[in-house]
């Protein structure tokens, strides 16, 4: 199969390598670029409790004065594997969404224990920081990173994909489905997408690519990309 993967290169470059070994075709088209936010310095003392809602938050954080034994607690398994490659030990890991990373919050950090510190990147799909203000927590939020569509893609390349379109797309973020569909429309390819699978985290995203019309649609959790494969 054809299969057209749209993280940072850094955030797939396993997915290229083990797609290849299973004998598939890879595409790679970035839609998105990420970029540190400098922030003041933070005291880490003052918080019992981390919040990360992407492994983006996790490697842009200044981490040389942090006790990495604090509760660590993680949208999903992508963003524990990366906080646990940083050193962190006490890690706890949603199912890859933001409520079920607040009830995960509930269960194990009480509100009376200490203050949360939650970061993100600048833009974020639910406001887990207020909806947990709301639940008795102490909790400040701070933005690391930001997001930048990517415009500029290679004409050859376009050409390329208009010749062979994927049979399957993976899109990770409502961003990332915006670029996806500006990219589409601009280089005409509404009319070409009817025999691709689209592969989207979460209904939020996959709604945005709702009208081009696709082969199926899918929704998947981060680690399910392989298992996809088999349902088509």
């Amino acid at each position: 199969m054809h299969i057209l993967l749209t993280r940072p290169l850094e955030d797939c470059s396993e997915m290229i390598i083990k797609f290849q070994s299973l004998g598939h075709q890879v595409s790679h088209l970035p839609l998105l670029s990420v970029e540190k936010i400098i922030n003041d310095e933070i005291d880490f003392t003052d918080y019992d409790g981390m919040i990360f809602t992407s492994a983006n938050a996790v490697k842009f954080l200044n981490l040389n004065k942090i006790d990495k034994t604090i509760k660590c607690f993680c949208v999903g398994e992508a963003t524990e594997k990366k906080a646990r490659n940083l050193g962190f030990q006490n890690t706890f890991a949603a199912g890859g969404n933001v409520s079920n990373l607040k009830e995960l919050i509930i269960q194990n950090h009480n509100s009376s224990t200490g203050k949360l510190l939650y970061v993100s990147g600048e833009k974020i799909s639910v406001n887990l920081d207020q909806q947990l203000l709301n639940e008795g927590y102490k909790i400040k939020r701070i933005i690391n990173y930001k997001v930048n569509h990517n415009k500029n893609f290679s004409e050859l390349f376009v050409k390329e994909l208009k010749k062979n379109m994927p049979d399957i797309v993976y899109i990770y973020s409502q961003n990332s489905a915006h670029s996806f569909l500006n990219f589409i429309r601009f280089h005409q390819l509404d009319g070409l997408c009817m025999d691709t699978n689209l592969m989207c985290i979460g209904e939020k995203t996959s709604s945005i690519l709702n009208e081009i019309k696709w082969k199926k649609i899918f929704l998947f959790n981060p680690g399910e990309e392989e298992f996809l494969l088999y349902k088509i």
